[in-house]
């Protein structure tokens, strides 16, 4: 497929996908697939998350950032790596940096009430005792949005030749991270390091990133000719971009862009920016070895055999997170 320049993400609606019009079906598949050929991003509609449990997500988040630093320190668990609770300013950085990126945040993971065994290898999710609303908000965001990846997931498994259903069981209990998200507010810019960013460029780990509307602008995207393009999503859009994972999976065929969050003029740095999203991550033994449909003479191997478990280590060791 020929590579095609976006000025913006391309939008899709969901419902295309879900409605049982084989047409509608796979025009959805192909668009998706060309824009994730091209750009690794797309904006989706009707993705499930209802205003009202975007609304009272945001809220209850930013009143847990409000909370003292003392307070929040108390559900940051170093030993975790950052896979659940409060983990602080500048504790994370970008692969290939040294500089912490300028955020806070908080991870809410897996919730297996199954019987699942696999519930052996996830720690429990931590909640803030002064907000307990969070948990059932938190939890209900995270099935929602797991819910849409794994539909997100069946179109890309058909675009790919493969059974629709190929990753519905490498995600069941999957190890996925909800992330709200704050930028603080910098009140005094000359006094962070000079290479200090939001978000310095990345591409994120996992199989599909689903990103509930941020608060601010910020986010850009490597388009494949070099430049930087602007992320805007309407409020009833949830943005989808391919991972890691994914890319490796495939060869590179499906791109994982890299993406930034970049700082606010220096007049709007004072003000804090909230963002909220899903990584959606198989289970740790999924094998990520290239697919064979996506590797001939023209494409030969690029990637050693992994797990994603392994993948996740060394990429958690890689960002600062794990030790």
């Amino acid at each position: 497929m020929s590579e095609k320049l976006y000025d913006e993400i391309p939008s899709l609606d969901l419902a295309d996908f879900t409605s049982g019009d084989s047409d509608k079906k796979n025009a959805f598949v192909q668009a998706l697939g060309e824009a994730y050929n091209n750009i690794g991003f797309v904006a989706i509609k009707n993705h499930g998350l209802t205003d009202e449990l975007t609304a009272q997500l945001y809220s209850t988040i930013k009143q847990f950032f409000d909370l003292p630093d003392e307070v929040k320190t108390k559900y940051e668990i170093p030993e975790l790596a950052g896979q659940r609770g409060y983990i602080g300013r500048g504790k994370e950085h970008a692969k290939g940096r040294t500089t912490g990126d300028l955020k806070e945040f908080y991870h809410v993971g897996q919730n297996v009430t199954d019987g699942d065994p696999i519930k052996n290898e996830y720690p429990d999710n931590i909640w803030a005792e002064e907000l307990p609303e969070l948990e059932n908000v938190g939890l209900e965001a995270y099935k929602t949005l797991e819910s849409t990846g794994i539909k997100m997931l069946q179109a890309i498994s058909i675009y790919l030749g493969l059974d629709e259903h190929y990753f519905d069981d490498k995600v069941h209990n999957g190890n996925s991270i909800l992330r709200p998200i704050h930028y603080f507010p910098i009140e005094n810019p000359d006094k962070v390091p000079a290479d200090a960013v939001r978000a310095a460029e990345h591409g994120d780990i996992n199989l599909i990133t689903l990103l509930m509307g941020a608060s601010a602008d910020g986010l850009q995207v490597l388009r494949n000719d070099g430049e930087w393009i602007g992320i805007t999503a309407l409020p009833e859009q949830v943005v989808v971009n391919v991972g890691d994972m994914l890319q490796r999976l495939t060869n590179n065929k499906l791109k994982s862009t890299i993406h930034r969050v970049v700082n606010p003029p220096r007049e709007l740095m004072g003000n804090s920016r909230y963002s909220i999203p899903f990584f959606m991550h198989p289970r740790s033994d999924m094998d990520l070895t290239c697919l064979e449909n996506c590797i001939d003479e023209d494409h030969p191997k690029l990637h050693e055999d992994i797990t994603a478990g392994e993948f996740l280590n060394q990429r958690l060791a890689e960002i600062g997170l794990k030790k």
